[in-house]
C-alpha cells in the first residue's frame, strides 16, 4: 500500500458534499489525498472536517486550494452558481454533476474561456458503490484527454473510469443512454409484477424468474447494434417485426383481463405497428429505431 505522504497523493477540491460527493471526498481521503471541501450548506461540509478534510468557506477560496477541481452539484445552474467569481485559470475542472451533452459541450467552452481545462462525466454509481472496487462502479469522462491522463490514477480511486472522447458531450451521452434502457427495463419489469400481484403468486418467487430471463435476453443487445449500424434489420432475424406484433395483442388482453394498464408498453407498440405499416414486417425488431429519429451528417 502507498504511504499517504506520497507526493504521489496529490491534493484536490471538491465542490458539493451530498451524498454523492461526500462519498467522493471519502474514498480520496481514505486513500492518502489532501481533499479541500465545500458546500453550499455548510454543515454538510464541516461534517467530513472530522475525517480529514480541509473545509473552505466559499467556493472560489476551495477552488483557489488545489489545481485539481472536482464539481459534483445538484445540476448545471448550481455550478455556474458556485463557480461565478472563482478563478479558474490554470484549474483542471472535473464536473461530475448529472447533465445532458448539450450542458457538457457549453460548460467545456465556458470553462476554456476562463483558462481552465475541462472533462464532463456521467457516474455510473450510487454512493454505497463509491470506494468499494468490487462494486462494478465507473465513470465516463470526455474532454480534454490530456487533463484525463493527467489525472487519471486520482480520477480511478473512487470509481473506475471509462473514456468516452474528446467531445465534452460523450460522458453524458453514454450516461443518458444507459439509464434510457435501464429506464425502459424498469417499465417492463413493473408491469411484469403488476400482472401477478392479484394472484397467488409471491413477487419474491416470480423475480428469480424475471431475472433470469432478462438476463437470457441481453445478448440481443449485440444483434440489434450490428443491425442497426449496418442498416441492414432484415439480416439474422428470429422473430420478425409482423410475428411481434401480432403477439402484442395477447400481451395487451392479458393486461386487460388482469386489471392491469398497459400504458407502459403502449407507445412501444404503436411504434411497432407503425413500422409494420410502412412494410418492414419481416425485419427485425430493431428497424423501430427508425421512427425515433436519428442524426443526419457525414457517414449516416
Amino acid at each position: 500500500m502507498t504511504d499517504k505522504a506520497s507526493p504521489s497523493r496529490i491534493p484536490l477540491t471538491v465542490l458539493g458534499a451530498g451524498a454523492m460527493g461526500a462519498a467522493l471526498v471519502r474514498a480520496w481521503l481514505a486513500a492518502g489525498h489532501p481533499v479541500t471541501v465545500w458546500n453550499r450548506t455548510p454543515a454538510r461540509a464541516e461534517a467530513l472536517a472530522a475525517e480529514g478534510a480541509a473545509v473552505a468557506r466559499t467556493a472560489a477560496e476551495a477552488v483557489a486550494a488545489s489545481r485539481l477541481v472536482i464539481v459534483c452539484l445538484l445540476d448545471d445552474a448550481s455550478v455556474g452558481e458556485a463557480l461565478d467569481g472563482a478563478d479558474l485559470a490554470g484549474r483542471d475542472l472535473v464536473n461530475l454533476t448529472t447533465g445532458t451533452p448539450a450542458q457538457g459541450r457549453a460548460r467545456a467552452a465556458w470553462a476554456a474561456a476562463r483558462g481552465a481545462r475541462f472533462v464532463d462525466a456521467g457516474i455510473m454509481a450510487v454512493p454505497p458503490m463509491i470506494g468499494d472496487p468490487d462494486s462494478g462502479a465507473y465513470v465516463f469522462y470526455s474532454g480534454s484527454s490530456a487533463l484525463f491522463e493527467e489525472h487519471r490514477d486520482t480520477l480511478a480511486v473512487p470509481a473506475g473510469t471509462h473514456w468516452a472522447g474528446e467531445d465534452p458531450g460523450f460522458a453524458a451521452l453514454h450516461d443518458v443512454a444507459l439509464l434510457s434502457a435501464m429506464t425502459g427495463m424498469f417499465a417492463g419489469v413493473l408491469h411484469a409484477f403488476a400482472l401477478i400481484r392479484a394472484e397467488d403468486i409471491a413477487p419474491k418467487d416470480f423475480a428469480p424468474l424475471l431475472s433470469g430471463w432478462l438476463t437470457a435476453m441481453t445478448p440481443a443487445v449485440h444483434k440489434a447494434a450490428e443491425q442497426i449500424q449496418s442498416g441492414d434489420y432484415g439480416k439474422d432475424v428470429v422473430s420478425n417485426l409482423a410475428m411481434q406484433v401480432a403477439g402484442n395483442a395477447t400481451l395487451l388482453r392479458t393486461a386487460e383481463e388482469q386489471g392491469v394498464s398497459a400504458e407502459l408498453l403502449a407507445p412501444y407498440m404503436a411504434l411497432t405497428e407503425r413500422r409494420l405499416a410502412d412494410g418492414h414486417g419481416d425485419e427485425d425488431i430493431s428497424g423501430v429505431v427508425e421512427l425515433l429519429g436519428r442524426r443526419h451528417g457525414p457517414g449516416a
